[in-house]
């Protein structure tokens, strides 16, 4: 299979990435590299995309950002039924991503590098002239203990500012993160709120996952948190917290598994 401007064949490929300007940036790349593509659609969530790839005919190739505004893309292979090679794009260290590279999945570090992208092109077309559709790809499970070489050690404590005041607070004490307005909140067991300069996404990967869960776009739940889980419309649920917060908590049909695995644990 043959892929170079100016021959018939053309790629086509599907962009999973929540940043603006890393869309822009891909999409430019994209236009200069030396590759027919077709960017067929830009989507930006977990949900989305699992909605996109179920409903349409499967692209030629994906990327997939690793981090998500609602959850991690690794998410996506859960709901999906695709052989359709992912070349992830990631700000994490060389390190995992040596790793990976190691099970013939590629990552692109940000910010993107026009030739590091060529040779990820590159790379998926001699593997498909190579394998065809007999090439197997790398499961979820891999995915995810790869995923985890380089984890660094979770968090016990954050920094919040108050005024001229510099507290810590103790992991322990934390019943939740909440992102309100582009802003995250700690929200302690005794119900005190603290302003912390962490997004919700980083958060996420330095909390235990025994403990915490993002539940949606605006929380991050410690298990100790949960008052009452509710069925609500459209199969989703409602959660109740404590701390009682006046947002209505509710959990997407599709992170619904994902939760009641987690809570099951």
């Amino acid at each position: 299979m043959k892929n170079h401007k100016g021959s018939t064949a053309q790629l086509n490929v599907l962009i999973v990435e929540d940043e603006i300007h890393a869309q822009k940036e891909i999409k430019r790349l994209l236009e200069l590299c030396d590759y027919d593509v077709k960017i067929l659609e830009f989507i930006d969530t977990v949900e989305d995309a699992i909605s996109w790839i179920n409903t349409n005919p499967h692209p030629d190739l994906m990327f997939f950002d690793i981090q998500l505004s609602d959850g991690m893309s690794f998410e996506i292979f859960n709901h999906i039924n695709s052989t359709t090679p992912v070349i992830f794009t990631t700000a994490f260290n060389e390190f995992a991503i040596k790793a990976f590279k190691v099970n013939s999945i590629d990552y692109l570090l940000k910010p993107l590098k026009l030739n590091e992208l060529n040779d990820a092109i590159k790379k998926y077309l001699s593997l498909e002239d190579k394998y065809g559709n007999k090439r197997q790809p790398i499961s979820l499970d891999q995915i995810e203990q790869l995923f985890k070489l380089n984890k660094p050690s979770f968090k016990s404590r954050f920094i919040a500012k108050i005024g001229d005041q510099i507290l810590h607070i103790p992991i322990a004490d934390i019943a939740y993160f909440k992102s309100e307005d582009n802003v995250t909140f700690i929200v302690t067991r005794n119900n005190k709120r603290y302003i912390i300069d962490y997004p919700l996404e980083q958060i996420n990967t330095e909390i235990n996952p025994d403990h915490f869960h993002r539940i949606n776009r605006s929380f991050i739940i410690h298990i100790d948190s949960i008052k009452k889980i509710n069925k609500y419309f459209n199969s989703r649920l409602h959660i109740e917290l404590e701390p009682v917060t006046s947002d209505q908590v509710l959990i997407s049909r599709i992170k619904v598994p994902d939760f009641l695995k987690w809570i099951d644990k």
